[in-house]
């Protein structure tokens, strides 16, 4: 039997699976859906403003914080940003919309000027141009010159919001005649950020540029490069002539989209910081300088597997381990050993105790056992894996949530919160808990 039915075969016989290879036929029918959402465009919604967010790494949640910012519902993620789902996504705007926003992903090369035949965008953000998908994208100059299509997409009267942090983005300015407007924490960029504080408690502090005014803005988001989602939107908000005193309110409480470095309060006082939707290696390094830039007396940092890694895997996870020996005070591995051992060569060498690199195998359990072991009160936990990986499950079981299964890779890209064969699991736990109390002899008096 081909490798490719056995694949299917395998799927078919779980709920997770079957969700899975339901949602991929879905994905495959942007042939038939495609020219639908055109014409749709073309006519009902063609005096409606579309913001298409593009770029490797960001998108998810710039299009929550343009959502805010442009007073539209927050649509929560769904993983799914390109073929029939993003057509879907254009069918959902509602006639006489003045704004709407769509996230766009690629993994080829043509798809990008596809998705911009169908969409016409009014306003193109470009967030970041990175390594993924490198395999299909090739370079970055490569994928930069996919990415661009959005942006030669725009009409005169269009606008393209470029990140005025990243050369690769910044390039494009050239390939449209519409109006540009930079973003980032440099000083050249039309809206920028200054002061940037982190806190765990309570999220980001930072100034606020634009329009030739400042304002002290706050942000339930964390990281750095979170910041830079935030003025994606307020460029948009500049370059639409809308009222910023409007939209600053509604950014403050944007939240992170579900696995994009969420806070979650864990067992005894803890923070843990989760950022396994993906793990190429540039969001590896933006979460290490996340946690750098946190206060705390201890910093614990669960890792996983660099997701398509380019060049020397050796290299790289000794790389990783001697960034992390500057900024942990333990570090727990889950992966293959030789990637860990790798990791452990670059701690040591940069003067961190052997004792505090762990190693879990491939075990989520395992590693929360291992975080478990001296976990206090005030510790930030750093949990960052592929998202193939479902390290999510380690805050499950540092939260005392039901995790019945610890499988060492799962394909749903929905991830564990929406796993039917968990979710069963825990209703049956639950069930079990209120008979169990429902069984307890009476107090006396």
């Amino acid at each position: 039997m081909p490798a490719r039915l056995i694949e299917i075969v395998g799927r078919l016989r779980t709920a997770p699976g079957r969700k899975r290879l339901l949602l991929g036929a879905f994905f495959r029918t942007w042939r038939v859906l495609f020219p639908i959402a055109r014409a749709y465009r073309r006519t009902l919604i063609r005096r409606t403003r579309v913001v298409a967010v593009v770029g490797s790494f960001g998108k998810t949640t710039a299009t929550r914080a343009v959502y805010a910012a442009l007073g539209l519902p927050i649509r929560f993620p769904s993983g799914w940003n390109s073929g029939g789902f993003l057509a879907v996504g254009l069918l959902r705007i509602r006639p006489g919309a003045r704004h709407a926003a769509l996230e766009v992903g690629i993994s080829r090369k043509g798809m990008m000027a596809r998705c911009a035949r169908l969409i016409g965008p009014d306003i193109a953000v470009v967030t970041s141009i990175g390594s993924e998908h490198h395999p299909s994208l090739g370079t970055l100059e490569e994928t930069r010159n996919e990415k661009v299509e959005m942006v030669r997409a725009l009409p005169l009267s269009g606008l393209a919001v470029l990140n005025g942090d990243d050369p690769n983005v910044v390039w494009m300015r050239n390939a449209t005649l519409a109006r540009v407007i930079t973003f980032g924490l440099g000083d050249a960029c039309d809206v920028r950020a200054s002061s940037v504080v982190l806190d765990i408690r309570t999220g980001m502090r930072f100034t606020l540029h634009a329009n030739g005014t400042t304002y002290e803005m706050t942000s339930r988001l964390i990281g750095p490069h979170m910041v830079h989602s935030i003025l994606a939107a307020v460029a948009v908000v500049v370059g639409e002539g809308l009222p910023l005193e409007d939209a600053l309110p509604r950014l403050r409480s944007v939240t992170a989209a579900p696995e994009r470095l969420e806070v979650v309060p864990a067992e005894g006082g803890a923070f843990l910081l989760v950022d396994t939707y993906k793990s190429v290696l540039e969001t590896i390094v933006t979460s290490f300088e996340t946690l750098a830039a946190l206060q705390a007396d201890r910093k614990i940092v669960v890792l996983g597997d660099i997701e398509e890694p380019k060049g020397s895997q050796g290299l790289l996870y000794k790389d990783l381990g001697a960034r992390l020996a500057c900024i942990a005070t333990r570090v727990v591995f889950v992966g293959g050993e030789k990637a860990y051992k790798s990791l452990a060569s670059g701690a040591r060498g940069t003067g961190m105790p052997k004792e505090r690199v762990a190693y879990a195998g491939r075990s989520s359990r395992r590693a929360a056992e291992l975080v478990r072991e001296d976990l206090r009160a005030g510790d930030i936990v750093l949990i960052k894996g592929r998202s193939m990986q479902q390290l999510e499950r380690v805050a499950f079981h540092l939260t005392g949530r039901p995790m019945p299964c610890d499988i060492g890779a799962c394909g749903l890209k929905s991830g564990c919160a929406e796993c039917p064969l968990i979710v069963r699991a825990v209703r049956r736990a639950q069930a079990k808990a209120r008979s169990s109390a429902g069984r307890l002899p009476a107090a006396d008096g």
